[in-house]
């Protein structure tokens, strides 16, 4: 199996299906196909039943995959190690991050690097998915949980707390609400997750219990536009609240948690030029914005 055919394999043997595995590969549905009877072929094995459900890997197909699966991460571990050799300020720096944090301080930090080095390109994925940087789907994240990886550099940007807001159409048209009254008479703007556990959504220590539920989101960014909206009351970084011009309601509460930000990269891509001079700027994008709690 040479890694070109093991790309076919393992796209077709995590998707299930030859029409999501040539979108992921970028080539047609037809060619995976072809791909995957020709390997069939060439190693005399049934690797996968088609079934109604899609392709369900074989006894052969699983041992194909284990053996496919060595190939990438040695691949993978291959341009690592040597793109960690590069010395030169040029080139892709992959970049994932949330889409709160790619606006506010991504973008910005991007357009201060581009002025002293203009040959780095950065490409920047935003959205809650956890990318995988050991397989390169990202080179640089910006991530809210520390992830416990010995092979991932990790450094703590910022430690917000979080606290209750509201905009001033909101708080002036319902007013504020009591302490110890469950929210009553007010509406709640969540974090989709939450309600995704079936959790009862608590904020600023309050519960919600009297609330009604206006609206739910899976990032920061939409929670706070809808806050902004005037929707209703919803918990976020009292840093984002207080830059989007909100009202923080019981400032003497916030959450237990902190709202954190850590930088994560791949230890073998730290000392590559690209990479380190994107660090650099983000860093310092963090560093230099107003009112941050530093650690």
């Amino acid at each position: 199996m040479n890694w070109d055919d093991a790309r076919f394999f393992l796209a077709v043997a995590r998707i299930s299906t030859l029409r999501g595995a040539a979108r992921a590969l970028n080539v047609d549905q037809a060619t995976v196909g072809r791909r995957i009877v020709a390997l069939e072929r060439a190693l005399k094995a049934t690797l996968f039943l088609r079934t109604s459900d899609g392709y369900a890997l074989t006894t052969a197909g699983e041992a194909a995959l284990d053996a496919a699966e060595k190939m990438e991460q040695a691949g993978n571990e291959l341009q690592r190690r040597i793109e960690g050799l590069d010395e030169r300020p040029t080139g892709l720096v992959r970049i994932a991050s949330t889409d709160s944090l790619a606006v506010e301080f991504v973008i910005p930090a991007i357009a201060r690097l581009h002025e002293v080095y203009p040959d780095v390109r950065v490409e920047i994925k935003a959205g809650t998915d956890m990318l995988n940087l050991a397989k390169r789907e990202a080179d640089i994240a910006l991530r809210t949980i520390k992830p416990d990886n010995p092979d991932l550099l990790v450094r703590r940007l910022v430690s917000w707390p979080i606290g209750l807001f509201a905009s001033r159409q909101y708080l002036d048209k319902r007013g504020t609400p009591k302490p110890g009254s469950g929210f009553a008479g007010h509406d709640i703007v969540a974090f989709q997750a939450h309600v995704d556990a079936g959790e009862r959504y608590n904020v600023a220590q309050e519960s919600t219990q009297s609330a009604r539920l206006v609206a739910s989101a899976n990032s920061s960014l939409l929670v706070r536009t809808a806050l902004a909206a005037g929707l209703g009351l919803g918990e976020i970084p009292i840093h984002m609240g207080e830059r989007d011009g909100l009202v923080q309601v019981w400032p003497h509460q916030t959450r237990a948690q902190t709202y954190d930000v850590w930088l994560v990269t791949h230890k073998d891509l730290r000392h590559t030029a690209r990479v380190s001079k994107v660090i650099d700027y983000l860093v310092m994008a963090f560093e230099s914005s107003a009112g941050l709690s530093q650690v």
